[in-house]
This record gives structure tokens, C-alpha cells and sequence, in this order.
């Protein structure tokens, strides 16, 4: 079967589609809880679409800590259901929905007080991993083991010997979040959603009190129409009391939003084979394995400035600098941070003062007839969130609607993956290609491989690596564009790759060569390839100057010189 395409044409045709059809519902929000929505009203037989204001992922979604996981400090909060569920997601995201996305990662945890200790995190970890089998639900991780302080040492040897008596190993989830959230996007296409990015809702139509579609306005053509839809769901994540003004008055609740910054550093900086949790006074911090590179993460602080672009200042990475610190014997300095981004959790204000007590749990709401709401969560647990969200509208929707299959329908690209990944050397063999680029390959596109190595056998030139970010491929850069529904530079360099976040000079190098790349598919013309450059390149400088600013209100303000990627008309 032909895999749907989230090309320049496929989008056009969407855009028709919305602006003639009448849907069974729109999702509005494309990150990973707007998408999973998608997904889940698209296999249940609903006529669905998608629209999102800016990229796929661009919120929340592509700045988390990378992680599918129960949330092993829930256990102390006493949040048994949290993480009951998420662990059963986790192993079903892990095994069945994105194999080819995900992959099971150690952590270690420093043990730093004798005797109480040990079986006190033991029995909580112990709990943890037998959670995880709960509804016959298969981890998809190993199980934990209890380490001496020298074999903590062995496996961890940045570890300062005075900062720990002995360590538990335990396992947990990877993704990268904004690859997983475009392809539950594509997967939703698959199913027959219609779906736009780079649309915003401007306003919601109603007839009486009933909510009964939106106005949207096309970015990109700067063209505005009405979607006509018998139930709306807002999935707008940080953006949701802003979504709800347009109805008037204020919901039941309230969307608070926490900041958390990551720090990237090379791979080589922190001698180590597994990750590390570090306790802090406030939360925990995670040292992540990632590729070449470590993902040093993660702050948790009240946020109230632009949503779109949250702000990373030097005391945040100050913090969070100083913490690793405490327990590495080779201390790590700015001068070792690659790349630096700042995220914003959508937690459920009202519950205490502090953002790392407020709730990691959702709400699904009726804010009016025919308007669902969805809040809260975790990344972990999105398919949870999309099913109780279309569970809701399903009852406002005439006839009876099918349960939720999504717990069985794996992301394209996932099936046949173990497969594949049994054959790598053969692929690599008949495409000309290091089997390690292969393997690179199948853990970002899984079977969809198949798709790019076409577009190379066809331009041979499309396999020399792109300048800058030797771990990509110019074939990616073209893909992105004709299969992953990327629009602009930013889109390639921050979410379809982590360009920008990985290389030492954040994507500079690579931006030429990408934008020229995606010129010739998207048939830019010269003037619109040098603006592309131009307006990536003043990303990149105002993030940097705003990482060097004292506290939120002037990183955010330095921030916000940069010009948007696309003019908000």
C-alpha cells in the first residue's frame, strides 16, 4: 500500500477539502494530543481533520525531554494511577505503535545515603517495573538491578566517587518527540483525515450557543475560509484558555505553563553508557543519552511571557550546569553546551503554587455544545488523552460510534521494522550506503526508508551529507519537504531534523545548502531561498543573545527580535 504523503499537493488538496466539506469533527492543534485525536476519530470512521497554526510539533511537542515514560517521581507524589497508565503506553508505543521511533534507555540513579536508602528506592523502583506488567501489558524495557558503588563507577565513570555508596539501574523509554508526533500526523492521513498545517483558527462558528466549525486563516496563501464540523475538539496545549476566548468568557479551568530547558553537550563530554537521574531540591534532573550527544534536562518554572517561543536565560542554564555538576568529577562549562531549548508544559493551574506539583494529569471538558477541551497530560500518555477527547464528541455525534482501536494500529513506517532492521546490512549493501547510515535511517523513518532510498537511487547526489550536520543526508532535506509536510528551513533544521539543537553552530552552516535544497521542490525563488536563510539565521542569533540575559523578561524580550518564520498576517 502507497504511504500518504504530506506533500505541497497533498496540502492544497487538504485545504479544499476543509473549505467544502462538512467533517464529523475537527482536531484544532497539531501537536502530539491533536494529532493522536486525529488519529483516533480517523479509525473509528469519522470524517476528521487536522489544522495547526504553525508546524507540526512546534509547541510543546518538539521540546520535551525525549522521553516515553511512567514518571518514576509520581511514585513519591503517590500518582499510582499517572503512572500505571503511562507505563502501559509506554510499553505499547515502545513494542507495537513506534518501534522504530522508540528505544528502551538505562538510567542510573546515585544512591547517596547508606542503609535506608537502598530499600527505599529499590522498593519504588521494584513497584515501577511491576506496574508496568499490570493488564497483561508488556514493559518493553529491561528489569532494574541493584549496582556496588564500584560498579556504578564501572558503568558511569564521569561520576565523582564522593557523590554516591551505590546506584539502582533502571529502564525507561526514548523518542524524538517531534518525528513521533508528524508521524501519528501521516498515520492520521493514512487513515483519512484531512489535515493542514500553517492554518490558524481566527475564530469559532456557531449557530446559537452551538459550536459548528471554525474560520481559518491559510498562512501561506493568506487566504481565510470557514471549516464546517458537527463537534470541535481543542487540543491547543498552552494555547487552550486562548482558544477558549473565542467562544468568550473563561472555562472551567485554567492551562498554566511551565518552562523546562535542556541543555545539549557532546557525547564525549560525560564518560558514561548509561543515563543518570540526579535528585534536586525541587524535582529531578536527567543527564539523557541522545545519538552523539547528552540532553542535560530539566528546569520547572513558572511561565507567562510568549508561548511560541519560550526563552532559555543564563541563570536557567546556570541551574541546570550547576546540578550536573555536583556529581561530575570533569565539571561541565558553557563552553560544552551545543544547544539549548525551552519547552512549556500545559498543567492544570489551581491545584499549588508550585508548577512541579501541579498536575501531570488531563481533563477532557464540554466548554460548550459541540466544543470538547483536552488539557494537561503527559507526552507519554497522548493516546489516552486523544481517545477520552473523541470519546467525548462521539456522544454529540449521531449513531453509534466505534470504540478506540488505536491501542492496535502502529505508525507508518513501524510495521516490518524488526525486519528490516534484521536486513540492514543487505539494504545498506544494495543502496551504496554505510550499514551505519542505514541503521540511522530505520530509526527515524523505520520501513518508510523504502521512500528515501527511491529519491537517492533516482539523484545520487542527494546521498552527500549535509554541511554542517555530517549525520544527515540532502536526501532527508528533500523528504522532509515532499513527504513530511515541511514548509519552511526552520521546520527541517529544528523538528524533521534536530539540526538545530545538535550542531555546534545550531544549523548556520547547513541552512544554505537546506533552503537550496528545499527551494527546488517547493519552487522558491531566490529572493524567498535568501529570506528563509535570513530569517533561520536571526532565530539562531536571538536565541543565543537571549541565553545570555539574566532572567525570563529580558531573554524573552531579546528573543522576540527575530522576526516569525512566517509574517502572522
Amino acid at each position: 500500500m502507497t504511504t500518504v504523503a504530506l506533500s505541497p499537493e497533498d496540502r492544497s488538496t487538504a485545504l479544499s477539502r476543509l473549505a467544502t466539506e462538512e467533517l464529523d469533527v475537527l482536531v484544532i492543534g497539531g501537536g502530539v494530543v491533536g494529532a493522536g485525536a486525529a488519529l483516533d476519530a480517523a479509525t473509528r470512521g469519522l470524517r476528521t481533520g487536522l489544522v495547526e497554526a504553525r508546524d507540526w510539533a512546534s509547541g510543546t511537542s518538539s521540546r520535551s525531554s525525549k522521553l516515553v515514560h511512567g514518571g518514576l517521581r509520581y511514585l513519591e507524589m503517590m500518582d499510582f494511577g499517572l503512572v500505571r497508565e503511562a507505563l502501559r503506553e509506554r510499553g505499547l508505543i515502545l513494542q507495537t505503535l513506534a518501534p522504530h521511533l522508540t528505544k528502551p534507555i538505562p538510567f542510573l540513579y546515585p544512591l547517596t545515603h547508606r542503609f535506608w536508602e537502598r530499600p527505599y528506592v529499590g522498593a519504588g523502583v521494584l513497584l515501577y517495573d511491576t506496574m508496568g506488567l499490570e493488564g497483561g501489558a508488556a514493559r518493553g524495557v529491561p528489569h532494574h538491578r541493584h549496582l556496588t558503588r564500584r560498579g556504578a563507577l564501572r558503568l558511569a565513570p564521569a561520576l565523582r566517587k564522593d557523590s554516591l555508596v551505590g546506584a539502582v539501574q533502571y529502564y525507561d523509554g526514548q523518542v524524538d518527540d517531534a518525528r513521533h508526533t508528524m508521524m501519528i500526523v501521516r498515520t492520521a492521513a493514512q487513515q483519512g483525515a484531512v489535515v493542514a498545517s500553517r492554518t490558524r483558527v481566527v475564530d469559532l462558528l456557531r449557530e446559537g450557543e452551538r459550536v459548528t466549525g471554525a474560520l481559518v486563516h491559510d498562512l501561506e496563501g493568506d487566504t481565510t475560509f470557514e471549516i464546517r464540523a458537527k463537534q470541535v475538539i481543542n487540543a491547543t496545549g498552552v494555547w487552550t484558555d486562548e482558544t477558549q476566548a473565542l467562544i468568550g468568557g473563561r472555562g472551567q479551568y485554567k492551562v498554566r505553563a511551565s518552562k523546562g530547558i535542556h541543555l545539549v553537550v557532546p557525547r564525549d563530554r560525560i564518560q558514561s553508557e548509561t543515563g543518570l537521574i540526579l535528585r534536586t531540591e525541587k524535582s529531578v534532573l536527567f543527564v539523557i543519552p541522545w545519538g552523539r550527544h547528552w540532553i542535560v534536562g530539566t528546569t520547572d518554572t513558572d511561565w507567562d511571557l510568549d508561548k511560541a517561543h519560550p526563552a532559555a536565560s543564563a541563570s536557567d542554564i546556570d541551574y541546570l550546569l550547576e546540578h550536573v555538576n555536583s556529581v561530575l568529577s570533569t565539571p561541565l562549562t558553557k563552553e560544552d553546551v551545543e544547544g539549548v531549548y525551552a519547552g512549556l508544559r500545559p498543567l492544570l493551574a489551581g491545584e499549588s503554587e508550585s508548577t512541579s506539583k501541579l498536575s501531570r494529569e488531563h481533563v477532557v471538558a464540554h466548554a460548550a455544545p459541540g466544543l470538547v477541551v483536552v488539557a494537561g497530560g503527559k507526552y507519554t500518555t497522548y493516546r489516552v488523552m486523544a481517545k477520552d477527547a473523541v470519546d467525548a464528541v462521539s456522544h454529540g455525534l449521531e449513531g453509534r460510534i466505534p470504540e478506540c482501536v488505536t491501542d492496535r494500529v502502529p505508525l507508518v513506517g513501524a510495521e516490518g521494522y524488526s525486519a528490516a532492521w534484521n536486513r540492514r546490512h543487505l539494504i545498506a549493501e544494495k543502496a551504496g550506503l554505510h550499514v551505519a547510515r542505514i541503521e540511522h535511517l530505520l530509526n527515524r523513518y523505520g520501513t518508510l526508508v523504502d521512500e528515501l532510498l527511491e529519491l537517492l537511487a533516482k539523484d545520487p547526489s542527494l546521498g552527500e551529507v549535509v554541511a554542517g550536520a555530517d549525520d544527515y543526508l540532502a536526501v532527508e532535506i528533500v523528504y522532509a519537504v515532499t513527504h513530511e509536510g515541511a514548509r519552511h528551513l526552520d521546520d527541517v533544521l529544528a523538528r524533521r531534523t534536530r539540526v538545530s539543537i545538535e550542531a555546534w553552530d545550531r544549523g548556520v552552516s547547513a541552512a544554505p545548502q537546506a533552503a537550496r535544497l528545499m527551494a527546488g521542490v517547493l519552487g522558491w525563488t531566490p529572493e524567498q531561498e535568501q529570506t528563509e536563510v535570513e530569517r533561520y539565521l536571526q532565530r539562531v542569533e536571538a536565541e543565543r543573545a537571549s541565553q545570555l540575559q539574566p532572567d525570563d523578561k529580558a531573554a524573552d524580550e531579546v528573543r522576540l527580535t527575530a522576526p516569525e518564520i512566517v509574517p502572522q498576517r
